[in-house]
């Protein structure tokens, strides 16, 4: 068995590097910690922290293909981040004119809602309390 540690990152393709990166660091809040153009592969990458942690590698291919089918193709399924009050996550989404899913609650209790990234990768809040 491996003895991981933590995630070290996500890697998410964009088929618009500079439409996603708005919206992880505007919509998300998500900030910017490097970016490089790589010309051998006609690609940008960007490292996004969430937090100040590294977190997520954005990149654009020219001519990557889009998903093969939603919401239930093999592979990545969503992302999942943690917020504190899903009301209130819900009404700034809605102000930044960002369509979201109804708000629903797992059998759990936790309250939940999913909303899109710009190339359809599904995104889910989850309300927690951050003293569990």
């Amino acid at each position: 068995m491996l003895h991981l540690k933590s995630v070290n990152h996500i890697a998410i393709i964009a088929s618009d590097y500079n439409r996603s990166r708005s919206f992880y660091t505007q919509v998300l809040g998500l900030e910017v910690i490097g970016e490089e153009y790589r010309e051998e592969r006609n690609s940008m990458m960007g490292r996004l922290a969430l937090n100040g942690e590294y977190l997520i590698e954005l990149f654009s291919f020219p001519g990557s293909p889009p998903r093969p089918s939603y919401p239930e193709a093999c592979g990545l399924r969503h992302l999942a981040f943690t917020v504190a009050d899903i009301t209130e996550a819900v009404s700034v989404l809605e102000r930044m004119q960002v369509a979201h899913e109804p708000v629903r609650t797992a059998p759990n209790g936790e309250r939940f809602c999913f909303f899109h990234d710009p190339d359809g990768l599904p995104i889910e809040l989850v309300e927690k309390s951050f003293t569990e």
